[in-house]
């Protein structure tokens, strides 16, 4: 897609100055803002690290950055959420809305990074940062409990992806900037934010899906190696029982 071309995704970048380790907001002209985890400056734009492990970042040209602002919604160490209890939730959220749990553990990811408490400079609330009318339109009453918040934050991503007839690039977009941006730009609003945040959710949950793919071809492999290698075993048990002589017959004699 055209308007995701700018997103460029890297792997192992060594020996590059880093000029941020914490996680920041780069506040943009137009009111939007990244979240990164550190920066460095190109030329004559500002490359954005969007994770901790160097695997992607967003070039966003220097002169449309406003500020940088330290990001307060995500304490650096703090415990977001029980893994196992909060992978429950989410499995039971997204087999009542008929979605993919893989795909809303990455929305989730990119939202906020799993701190139930994370607020944006905007006012967006919770796991996955819903608005505070988006959340009372949704019936959601506190948006900093887990499983309420995933509730309507699902229920909204689904509602979403039926009224774009399943398009999952266009749902993100409209998820991330609003279904107005969508329709004015008939697509992917030009934001770098958005941008970046659609880029970020496919990538992971295309990540997500390859590693579910490779562990079940593995798995299948084994089974048909373990059952080969035992196939004759079992046949020569098979020739070894027919051989033996039937003493039943001979007894009754």
């Amino acid at each position: 897609m055209k308007v995701l071309a700018q997103i460029v995704l890297v792997l192992g970048l060594l020996g590059m100055p880093r000029f941020a380790s914490a996680t920041d907001l780069a506040v943009l002209r137009n009111g939007f803002s990244i979240r990164h985890e550190r920066r460095e400056v190109v030329g004559s734009v500002t490359r954005l690290y969007l994770g901790a492990d160097r695997d992607g970042y967003v070039d966003v040209p220097t002169d449309e950055i406003d500020r940088f602002e330290k990001d307060l919604s995500a304490p650096a160490g703090a415990t977001a959420h029980n893994s196992q209890q909060m992978n429950e939730v989410i499995n039971a959220v997204s087999s009542r809305h008929h979605l993919d749990p893989d795909l809303i553990n990455s929305v989730i990811h990119a939202e906020s990074g799993f701190n139930p408490r994370a607020v944006s400079p905007k006012g967006a609330q919770g796991l996955m940062q819903l608005m505070p009318q988006t959340a009372s339109k949704l019936g959601v009453a506190d948006a900093f409990d887990p499983g309420a918040n995933v509730e309507g934050g699902t229920r909204y991503l689904r509602e979403l992806l039926e009224r774009y007839n399943f398009d999952l690039i266009k749902a993100l977009a409209a998820y991330n900037a609003g279904p107005q941006r969508v329709e004015q730009y008939h697509g992917v609003p030009p934001y770098y934010e958005t941008q970046a945040y659609v880029a970020r959710i496919v990538r992971d949950f295309n990540r997500k899906k390859l590693a579910e793919r490779k562990a079940a071809a593995v798995k299948t492999a084994s089974y048909h190696k373990a059952a080969a290698d035992h196939a004759p075993a079992l046949k020569q048990t098979a020739i070894q029982a027919s051989s033996q002589p039937d003493t039943t017959q001979q007894a009754s004699r």
